[in-house]
């Protein structure tokens, strides 16, 4: 497969989306979200969005499987397969606060080959395919070099449902609070590790993930030089539901502190 031609022809589907996310979030009242769950908002943006996408990638690679956010193509998993999140970060999106993203990735049996992200606010596109470098808008990135944790910039995420295990969890917040330069909670984890393939963080973790959050930004974080894993240090952290990702010189301290 021509990773590289699929890819560039997914910034462009990424970017469309994007632009018609850009331009419902111009008019988008509360009165229009609907809850999938306490806490869990969905809106008529996202669901466009996403059957826009889906019919687009359906010309790049006819014979891909989908796995969907808001379930427009869902199917099982095949050789090769689409993840897709139409809209990752929708409370930001839904209060009119960056970031929020699209985010497109294709597997081919267990392994991501391609992973695209949209950043709608900035009209960032990241993207990177098997082998290749990272990129943001055509020029390349790599993580930090940040050498301490005690000077790193740390992005930690959580969902709702993470708050059943709330003491762990305040305690991790506690400890990267007092021994770094600051932890920021962004409120989309597929921006969380763009952000480490930029620079922009130096590491970040979260658990209770779904695959579509994390497939293109951990290709394209680990395509910059982050170490991206489990919470164990293992590669599960597609369907996992957890991940860390870090620049390598920090990754080690980083871990030992997570929970």
């Amino acid at each position: 497969m021509d990773y590289e031609k699929i890819c560039l022809e997914v910034c462009r589907v990424a970017q469309e989306a994007g632009e018609y996310i850009a331009e419902q979030r111009k008019t988008f009242t509360a009165d229009r979200i609907e809850f999938k769950g306490a806490h869990n908002l969905v809106s008529y943006v996202d669901k466009t969005s996403e059957r826009m996408i889906v019919d687009r990638l359906r010309t790049i690679v006819p014979e891909a499987g989908f796995i969907t956010e808001e379930g427009t193509a869902d199917s099982k998993r095949a050789h090769l397969t689409w993840i897709i999140d139409p809209l990752d970060g929708t409370t930001n999106f839904v209060h009119g606060l960056p970031p929020y993203c699209v985010s497109i990735a294709l597997a081919e049996g267990d392994e991501i080959v391609v992973g695209v992200v949209w950043e709608v606010t900035l009209r960032e596109c990241f993207w990177a395919w098997k082998g290749s470098k990272a990129y943001l808008n055509g020029r390349e990135i790599s993580v930090s070099k940040v050498d301490r944790l005690e000077n790193a910039l740390v992005a930690i995420g959580f969902s709702y449902a993470t708050l059943v295990e709330v003491e762990d969890y305040l305690d991790m917040i506690a400890y990267y609070q007092k021994n770094t330069d600051g932890i920021r909670r962004i409120g989309s984890a597929t921006a969380d590790l763009v952000y480490v393939a930029c620079g922009r963080v130096d590491a970040f973790a979260q658990v209770k993930l779904a695959a579509w959050d994390v497939a293109a930004g951990a290709l394209i974080a680990r395509q910059a030089g982050a170490v991206v894993s489990d919470y164990a240090g293992g590669d599960n952290y597609i369907f996992g539901r957890e991940i860390i990702a870090a620049n390598p010189m920090i990754y080690d301290d980083f871990k030992a502190h997570v929970r």
